[in-house]
């Protein structure tokens, strides 16, 4: 598990963004939550609070729709 220091102005989602680049981004954002309780009310943080960031593993999605994923093994 990483952490971040929070800077002044930061929202969830933000961090979430730059936390997550290569997975869900901002879609992150619950396991951040999750992971930091004593601080889910804060909607707009002060600098240098200090976030745990938890490890996520996101299956890869491929770029089709559901319908389209069989036709393209064929």
């Amino acid at each position: 598990m990483r952490t971040y220091r929070t800077q002044q102005g930061d929202l969830w989602d933000v961090i979430a963004y730059r936390m997550y680049p290569d997975v869900g981004r901002e879609m992150c954002m619950s396991a951040l939550i999750q992971a930091n309780e004593q601080h889910r009310n804060i909607a707009i943080f002060p600098a240098g609070i200090e976030l745990s960031v938890p490890d996520i593993d996101i299956p890869a999605v491929s770029g089709l729709p559901p319908w389209k994923r069989s036709q393209a093994r064929s």
